[in-house]
């Protein structure tokens, strides 16, 4: 056999060899890692493989021999590079989230023939795990942002405890600094745990006649009424059983040139108050079992979180002394209307405890966002005292949604029940969200508040049906 018969014949073998048929294509295609789908040129769907059913979620009979103009929706399809492609005539690439909350690049490409659009090929790449990436890097960075910006705060001139971020409390620390070293009374209103003897201590603080004198702070709620008249104004010797022999200077005597606090003023009785409004007035005090008065220079701050004018009306708070305490009112709002300033009070707490206990926890991003869309209906001393649970109880460097007490019996109690750690994660997010949706409404409010992208919020948000 001649060279050139035997290369003739090895070419027709090769030839043979290398030839695809219509099996080996569809094999090819359909273990393509990419999505792939074909469409007419008039938006008719021939063909899509098996990556493109995983990338989507819409299955092959969904969507082979439909047009895809049936499949649009304002929810998972509000655009087809399909359309696209066939629109500009071009290749177009867009990112979008898919059916089955996947993020994924789309490509439509058109061919061409006899200067019409003959075929358009669509390519998918599922990125999920990239923007998840993403995604974890910007809770990282927030999560930064947030530890500079409260280390920033604690080199300033703030007394532990006091964070000063809300636009309210901006207003009431500005009004505190205004006031400080004016000897007039303040009242203070607010629920119960917002941090009202927070800003009693800052005005004595501040109050640089005085600063260098006693602060003290007596709970008018706590104390029975007879032991509170004598811890307050004193008494003499003899004057009851069990008295301390020679007598007792009471709390306001020394308190003299320093500032009394008077919590929870609105739990003192009728006849306290006519004895309280006597001291405010003439600037002097009794002792019990004695007729001689007792000059007293004190400044008076009083709180409370009841409303001291409703009780005027029902005269069960004498009218005199509410008025000579109202001169000046600072009302402080309560933690959920300072959501702001809940991840740098929490931040606060959390070196406040970890140095006391020789702890070195770490906030985790979902803790924060949890943390602001709690009803906070102890405030602040609730937060406190839910940071200092974590800080103590938890075996984790960085605390965990499982650490936060209430999320904690939940777990126990689904537990209980059979369910696994990620269904009820999954479930206490989709809680947060349908909380979340109640409260702001659009996805775009959502995402801002939760400071993640919007398309996470609409993904999230289709993976657990929330409408």
């Amino acid at each position: 056999m001649s060279d050139k018969i035997k290369k003739e014949t090895h070419v027709e073998e090769h030839a043979k060899r290398s030839y695809w048929d219509e099996k080996d294509f569809e094999l090819i295609v359909e273990t393509s890692f990419d999505g792939l789908l074909v469409s007419d040129g008039d938006g008719n769907v021939l063909f899509v493989n098996n990556s493109y059913v995983q990338n989507t979620g819409i299955q092959k009979e969904e969507i082979i021999g439909h047009n895809i103009r049936e499949l649009l929706n304002p929810v998972w399809m509000k655009e087809s590079a399909i359309l696209l492609a066939l629109e500009k005539k071009k290749p177009i690439s867009f990112y979008h989230i898919t059916k089955n909350g996947n993020h994924v690049i789309s490509t439509g490409t058109p061919i061409f023939k006899d200067g019409e659009i003959h075929r358009v090929v669509v390519n998918t790449r599922d990125i999920s795990e990239i923007y998840a990436l993403r995604e974890e890097l910007g809770k990282a960075k927030a999560m930064e942002k947030l530890y500079l910006e409260q280390a920033e705060a604690q080199r300033k001139d703030r007394e532990d405890e006091i964070v000063v971020k809300n636009r309210k409390m901006q207003n009431i620390y500005a009004t505190a600094e205004k006031i400080a070293s004016f000897d007039t009374t303040v009242l203070i209103t607010g629920d119960s745990g917002v941090g009202k003897e927070l800003i009693a201590r800052h005005l004595h603080i501040k109050n640089r006649f005085r600063n260098n004198k006693p602060f003290i702070t007596i709970n008018c709620g706590a104390v029975p009424e007879n032991l509170l008249e004598s811890e307050l104004f004193g008494y003499e010797d003899g004057s009851f059983t069990g008295g301390i022999k020679g007598g007792k200077k009471g709390i306001i005597e020394n308190c003299n040139g320093g500032t009394l606090f008077l919590d929870e003023i609105g739990e003192m009785s009728l006849n306290l108050q006519v004895k309280l409004l006597r001291v405010l007035e003439n600037r002097t005090i009794t002792r019990l079992g004695s007729s001689q008065e007792i000059p007293v220079d004190v400044r008076v701050i009083a709180a409370t979180n009841r409303s001291l004018d409703t009780m005027v009306k029902e005269k069960s708070f004498r009218a005199d002394l509410y008025y000579r305490l109202n001169v000046i009112t600072i009302k402080v709002p309560n933690l959920k209307e300072r959501i702001d300033e809940i991840a740098p009070l929490a931040l606060n707490f959390l070196k406040k405890f970890n140095r006391q206990y020789g702890q070195q926890k770490k906030l985790s991003f979902e803790v924060v966002k949890e943390l602001e869309l709690h009803t906070w209906k102890g405030n602040v001393r609730e937060l406190r005292n839910t940071l200092e649970n974590m800080v103590v109880l938890s075996n984790n460097e960085y605390l965990q949604l499982d650490d936060i007490p209430w999320m904690k019996a939940e777990i126990k109690e689904e537990s209980e029940q059979g369910r696994g750690l990620n269904q009820m994660l999954e479930e206490y997010e989709r809680q947060i969200l349908i909380n979340a949706k109640e409260k702001y409404g659009t996805s775009r409010k959502i995402a801002a508040v939760l400071k993640l992208d919007q398309s996470t919020v609409v993904r999230k948000m289709n993976k657990y049906g929330i409408k």
